[in-house]
């Protein structure tokens, strides 16, 4: 390297030191060899620094173009690179916090989904009426009826402005509330979507009196926003109020038995009919409580139960259909609970068949928290001298527990000082030592 130093300073002095050329007739210019000469000697000339190695002129040229060139693919690159895919499984339980599980059948439905902007429309929407985190949950999988679970995540792909924004100011103009509103979304997501729940919320509204009401019924059957209104619904109100029942006596019917405006026509005719066999005429007060006994019971059960209740209380058909006639509903309770309460009211108390077929209102008392504990006090009364026979146990079986807490319990503080603590017992399923009853000796008369 010393050697080409050398060489070149000297080139430089024979240079400099040479008369300089005469200029040609047709240039200026010096001629393109010389200025090629002069370049290179004066790269040779250059002393490099400590701290840097010599890289000849070519290979520099090579590093720099390569180092651009390098720079240019990893530019294309970022630039030509799409974005991650849209993760919806994700994406359904970190913002609509779905479990994994319920992410996994959602998401099959929204495959087609490349971004979140749609889902995330729908949930500003939903949060502007007051639905947050769980809530959005409940709309993506909601439950119609318990343990059985609907998934409609494609209302996270709805459109905002032409349809739930739509949907919202159609309800406003009914008079919902927003909190309304959103109380009617989680109800049935499906639905809310859809223009047919503005004519039906118009026709239930008067029918069921409130929105409170109303909602306690599509609660109980979201059908009532899916049925055909013309052909189903409206048939079976208007057969109802052909049998006397008004709206409210509707309405309340509708809450025990949700499915009754929701079913075949002809099917509610045939259950109108049962209920005149029972014994009540359309148009009395008890029609429809003897209508909510056998609804959606076959000619069948209805004359198997009528049989049971024949045997069990050793009752004659009259006494049975009076029975049946006073409470109906005799009709829906269990063999078991009905063996239960002959055994206790015919075999432990004493009472008669015919006695209890004109009060069955005792078949509907709980036997362990009102009916025996009662009977104690009553019988334990009377043994006592402290209680006149012909006190009815019926009356004391029918009244409410204050009411029977002041006549029967505190006037007889003095005279029987345990007695409210012993009653207090027979109320936890116990039976004290005082209480301790003997075969029953006395009639109904006297019970």
């Amino acid at each position: 390297m010393a050697g080409w130093r050398c060489l070149a300073h000297g080139m430089i002095g024979t240079f400099l030191l040479s008369p300089a050329p005469r200029p040609s007739p047709l240039s200026h210019a010096p001629p393109p060899a010389m200025l090629l000469l002069q370049e290179h000697i004066l790269l040779l000339s250059f002393r490099p620094r400590a701290d840097t190695t010599l890289i000849s002129f070519p290979h520099r040229c090579f590093f720099s173009n390569t180092r651009f060139a390098t720079a240019a693919a990893a530019t294309t690159v970022a630039t030509s690179a799409s974005p991650p895919p849209f993760a919806v499984e994700d994406y359904l339980v970190a913002s609509c916090h779905l479990t994994p599980k319920q992410a996994v059948k959602a998401s099959k439905v929204l495959s087609h989904l490349k971004s979140p902007s749609r889902p995330e429309a729908v949930r500003a929407f939903l949060s502007d009426l007051g639905l947050y985190h769980a809530d959005v949950a409940a709309v993506v999988v909601y439950s119609l009826t318990p343990g059985a679970y609907i998934y409609d995540p494609l209302f996270l792909c709805s459109e905002v402005d032409k349809t739930l924004a739509q949907r919202l100011a159609e309800l406003r103009d009914l008079g919902l509330s927003p909190s309304q509103i959103a109380r009617l979304v989680l109800v049935d997501p499906a639905r809310f979507r859809r223009p047919t729940i503005i004519a039906k919320l118009k026709y239930y509204a008067p029918l069921f009196g409130s929105f409170e009401t109303l909602l306690l019924a599509l609660k109980n059957n979201s059908y009532l926003l899916s049925s055909d209104l013309e052909n189903v619904v409206k048939p079976n109100v208007a057969l109802l109020r052909e049998c006397g029942l008004d709206d409210c006596d509707i309405v309340k019917l509708c809450v025990p038995v949700p499915r009754l405006l929701t079913t075949n026509p002809e099917r509610v005719k045939a259950m109108v009919e049962r209920a005149k066999d029972v014994g009540v005429p359309r148009g009395s007060a008890m029609f429809r409580h003897v209508l909510l006994a056998v609804a959606f019971l076959s000619e069948e059960k209805i004359a198997a139960k009528v049989e049971f209740l024949r045997k069990t209380f050793k009752w004659s058909e009259a006494e049975v259909a009076i029975a049946v006639a006073k409470l109906p509903v005799v009709l829906r309770n269990s063999q078991d609970r009905l063996l239960r309460m002959s055994e206790f009211l015919m075999y432990e108390v004493g009472l008669e068949p015919e006695y209890i077929a004109h009060r069955p209102a005792m078949l509907t008392y709980s036997l362990e928290a009102r009916l025996r504990p009662r009977y104690y006090v009553v019988k334990f009364l009377k043994d006592n001298g402290l209680l006149q026979r012909n006190r009815s146990y019926y009356t004391a079986a029918q009244v409410s527990e204050k009411v029977f807490v002041e006549k029967f319990i505190h006037p007889y503080k003095k005279a029987a000082p345990y007695l409210a603590e012993d009653y207090a017992a027979t109320l936890k399923g116990k039976v004290p030592t005082r209480f301790r009853l003997q075969e029953p000796r006395t009639s109904s008369k006297s019970i």
